[in-house]
Formats: C-alpha cells, structure tokens, sequence
C-alpha cells in the first residue's frame, strides 16, 4: 500500500528530524557502492559513501539507544534529538567524510540548543545551516574549495538569503538549499585541478546534495517510504562520477580492507586491593541539591570519588565494585554520558605492556594488513585494523586509547583518511583526563618510521618531535593495478596496467609489477637514502620485495634494507625511504 504524501512541513521538529536522517541513511545506503567505486586514483579503494553510510547508520542506532535510556518512550525534542545525534556522530565518524559530517550535525544542534525552540522554521533552519558550515571549516586544516565544505558554504549563503526574502518559508528555503547545492557540486572539478582533468565532481559534495535531498523529500512532503530511495546512478541530473574526495586531497598510497583485528587479551594479573572498577563519566541535566545527593550516594559505594563540574555540566569519577550501581546513581540525579568502566587487572595487565613508568607514553597505531599489524604490536603499540570500508572510527580508536591504560598516548593513523577521526578521539580522551597526541603519519610506512625512534625516556614534547621528523624524513611509493581507464600526470592508464606511486600520485605506469616497484623504489632513493623499507602485499609474487631489493643495492651498494610481510590487499607493495 502506498503511503499517502504529507503536507509540505512549516517548521522541522523531532519527527521530522528523524525522518529526515532515516532516508538521508537509506540515500547512503543506496548510493555507497557507486561512489565507492569511483575515486580519483584507478584503484578501488574509495570508501567516502561507505564512511558516510556507517557514520549515520550507527549514530542513529545509538541516538535511538541514547533517548530510551533518558526516558523517552516516545520521540524526544528537536534539542534532544539533535544534540545525541550530533554527539553519537562524533564518536562513530568514519574517515574525512565522516568527521565532516559530523561536524555539521554539530553545527546545527548548537543552534537548535541556544535558539530554545522546540522547531526550526525558515530562519532557524538557515541559522542552523550556516552554523554547520562554520564548524565543517574548522574541522580541515587546510580547507579547499571544490570538496564538500564548499558545497557546504553555497548551501547555507543560499538559505540565508532565501530566509530573508518575502514569503520565505521552511520549504523554500531548503529549496534554495538544494539548488545552491547542485550547482556548486557541478563546480568543483572547475575549483580542484585533480577533478578536472578527471572531469568529475567531489565525492564528499554529492553525499552532502544526497543529504539535503532527503530533507527538501520530508519538508516538502514526499518523503513516504523512507526505504524507497532511488539508487545514485538513476537521479535526474547526475552523471556517473569517476572520482571524488573527502574534505582536501588527501595521500591514496594505501587503503586496504582487512576485517577487524580485536585487541590483545590481557594477561593474567592480580587486581589491587580496594574496588575493582574506576567508573567516570559526564552527568548533565542537572541541579546542585542533585549533584549533592549523586555525591553521598557514591561516597557509600567506593572511595577515590570526584564530583567536578557547574552549571549543567559536572565530571564524576568513582572506584567501586559495582559500576552499574554508580551509573544508576548518575541515572537517578541527571543524564550521565560518555561513561567508561576500567577494570583495574586489565588496566594493569596493558600498563605491563608499555613499561613500569606511569608517565611513559603508550602508542595506538592502525594498520591495514596482519603483518603491518605484528609489525606495530610487536613495537608495543595497541593496533587497530584500519581500511576502506572498515576504517577506523573516532569511537574505535578512542576505545583504543582508553585500553592502553595509559595516561599519555600517541596515536598514528597511518592513513590521510583517518586523521581526523583520530583527532576527534583524542579530544574526547582529553576530557577524561587521557593526553592523546595525534602523530600525523599518512602512511604505514611512516608509521613504522616513526615508530622506530619512539623512546620512551624521552619527555612527551621530544618524544613527539622525533616521531614528527621521522615522518618528514620518510619519501613513500606504493605499487597497484588500475581497476579503470583514467588520465593520470604521466598518461593514460588503463584496466591491468600496474601503477607506481610516489608521494601519493602516480609517477609510473608500466606491465609488470617487479620493473614498477623498481623504479619507485629507485625515484624515491634518487635524493639519496640510509634505510629502504619494503612492504609485501597479500598479492605480491613471492620474489617482488627481493627483486626491488637487489636493484636498489645496485645503485646504492651501502643501502639497508627492511622487508615486512605486511599482507595488506590493493598493493603488492608500499615503499619508504629514510
């Protein structure tokens, strides 16, 4: 049975919104395999519509959780609405894309919580729009025209003057939205160089226009079966894509998918004397007389308690024996969020793991094949696996650092595409009193070099300037088969032919994988070179890395070479150079 249209919307409240991010994800769903497959290098390694797809499916997952858990049978306000799912986002983002969109979730349940209003009407929803924008900027470092923060600015300069114009309403307004949309996603190969000569548009910007699409369905009253999304290649107006980017160009040399690799068992260890669990977490929602009683309950259930905090937002921190006791207690006087329960024998058992010294620096690095993940497991790091399709969230690698026990991290992504949300997890780490340091390595090859000068006698500010330089002095290359025809720097590139990376952009095309891993190698040595470092992939011929080896010896007699079975798929090989 078909579900009848519903009236065009005169404000956006919390069915609305619901509604709205049910077919936004369904959108996702539908569109994700094509913009997967389509990606600037001939490679198939672009994940931006699995990241877009995995970050709003699961923040609404927990958004649902989240509001049954504060006692909304039903639905909760446009605020509350908002605010857990702008905070759900940011913990389950996957790649730029993700951390992106997240941001502008953030942007809107900022206004939607200082605006007070339970709706948003034409004005509050370009209010919302252009405070999205603003944080979507903030969150690049280096922001670039032609990716999806400029489709983000047309679409709310656009809302903005359509809400100031006569007879604006909700509708018209994200009409204007969407419009405004379209036409700078039509501009961006026009502002990035790499997507003109492809002649494409911005994966990222085609995943915001499916976003704002799904909110002009609901708005306008079409959004019936929220499952009843058409497929991305079959939209009026858009063309087949041949590549997209999340956010800024970012480095491609690896993006293999493995599937998730749990961490280490902890190992036997006697727990301390006194409670057994360290609970924290943030309650708001709250009043002082509240707050007071939450601190003579805990103060009866453990020791080691603090309750910090004021205005809406307070910090507790307790040790007990029962952690779901101190959780009901923070239940019962407010809405306690971002809890984390520590078992203090597992705690111990990790903190054995990175040495006796309770101010040394503990590592979380991904890494995107068994072998690179042995590499780093070995060194002592908590290794999460990280790829295309599966990379790592903000949630993920904030559990990570938290399991490290450690009250100093250092996290190396490892991937261009992942170091935003590994700067998301090491604020939140911040806020339980965890120094997270983000070391920006955008490969694994960096990540090993890094890794190789880690010295945990070191203050934590040497400590990281060493890692730093590392990674500046590590050139890196990488080997792969084109998947599709493409014009690449140095020509056309076409299915079967093996391609040669260097410093993310490929420099060589060639027929067999051994004379392109070659020349890789020899083009990042032509500067010179003490150490060589060779990666196997999973489909490497067995003698590829020797090959490479012995031709690199050749022409540098005093050359040291690292070989490392790191089983990662898309490339037969990664390179480094230091």
């Amino acid at each position: 049975m078909t579900t009848p249209p519903r009236l065009p919307l005169a404000v956006l409240d919390a069915s609305a919104f619901l509604r709205w991010a049910a077919l936004a994800r369904s959108s996702f769903a539908n569109a994700r395999a094509e913009i997967d497959a389509l990606n600037v290098f001939p490679v198939p390694d672009g994940d931006t519509g699995t990241n877009l797809y995995l970050t709003l499916d699961a923040a609404l997952d927990a958004t649902r959780s989240a509001l049954s858990g504060l006692g909304f049978g039903g639905l909760a306000d446009l605020a509350a609405m908002c605010r857990e799912t702008s905070r759900a986002m940011l913990l389950t983002a996957r790649g730029n894309s993700g951390v992106i969109l997240s941001q502008l979730f953030r942007g809107m349940a900022e206004h939607v919580h200082v605006s007070g209003s339970g709706t948003l009407d034409a004005a509050g929803l370009a209010a919302a729009l252009h405070r999205a924008d603003e944080h979507a900027w903030k969150a690049v470092t280096d922001p670039r025209m032609g990716t999806i923060l400029s489709v983000s600015r047309a679409t709310a300069q656009a809302a903005m003057a359509a809400a100031t114009g006569v007879g604006a309403t909700l509708a018209s307004v994200v009409r204007a939205a969407v419009d405004a949309a379209h036409e700078a996603l039509a501009a961006t190969p026009d502002q990035l160089p790499v997507l003109a000569r492809a002649g494409v548009v911005d994966a990222g910007g085609a995943g915001y226009v499916l976003l704002l699409e799904a909110l002009h369905r609901v708005v306008s009253g079409e959004d019936g079966d929220v499952e009843a999304v058409d497929p991305f290649h079959r939209r009026a107006g858009w063309t087949r894509a041949e590549t997209f980017h999340e956010g800024h160009p970012s480095s491609a040399t690896e993006r293999p998918t493995r599937p998730p690799v749990t961490g280490r068992e902890a190992e036997d260890a006697q727990a301390p004397a006194g409670p057994a669990y360290e609970v924290m977490y943030l309650l708001s929602d709250t009043d002082q007389e509240q707050v007071e009683v939450l601190r003579e309950r805990l103060s009866g259930l453990g020791d080691s308690l603090l309750v910090v905090g004021g205005d809406d937002t307070w910090n507790v921190h307790v040790h007990v024996d029962d952690p779901g006791a101190a959780i009901e207690a923070g239940i019962e006087a407010g809405r306690p969020h971002r809890i984390s329960i520590t078992h203090f024998g597992d705690q111990i058992a990790h903190a054995g793991q990175h040495g006796s010294d309770p101010d040394a620096p503990a590592v979380v690095a991904c890494a995107p094949g068994p072998g690179l993940a042995e590499v780093f497991r070995s060194a002592g790091a908590e290794v999460l696996t990280s790829g295309p399709g599966d990379r790592a969230s903000a949630g993920r690698i904030l559990d990570a650092i938290r399991a490290t026990g450690a009250r100093r991290v250092l996290v190396l992504p490892n991937d261009g595409d992942t170091r935003l949300a590994a700067a998301t997890a090491a604020a939140v780490a911040a806020e339980s009193g965890i120094a997270a340091t983000v070391i920006e390595s955008t490969t694994a090859v960096q990540g090993i070099a890094a890794l190789a000068v880690l010295d945990p006698g070191d203050d934590l500010e040497a400590t990281v300037a060493a890692m730093t330089d590392a990674i500046a002095a590590t050139r890196h290359g990488a080997v792969s088969v084109a998947s599709k025809e493409a014009d690449t720097p140095v020509g056309v590139c076409r299915p079967g032919d093996v391609l040669g990376f260097v410093s993310g952009a490929i420099a060589v095309i060639g027929q067999d994988v051994s004379a392109v891993g070659r020349e890789v190698a020899l083009t990042l040595l032509a500067d010179g070179g003490e150490l060589l470092t060779l990666v196997s992939g999973a489909t490497a011929p067995e003698d590829l890395a020797s090959y490479v080896a012995e031709a690199a010896r050749e022409r540098h007699p005093d050359l040291e070479v690292s070989v490392i079975e790191g089983g990662q798929p898309l490339y037969p090989l990664l390179v480094g150079v230091e």
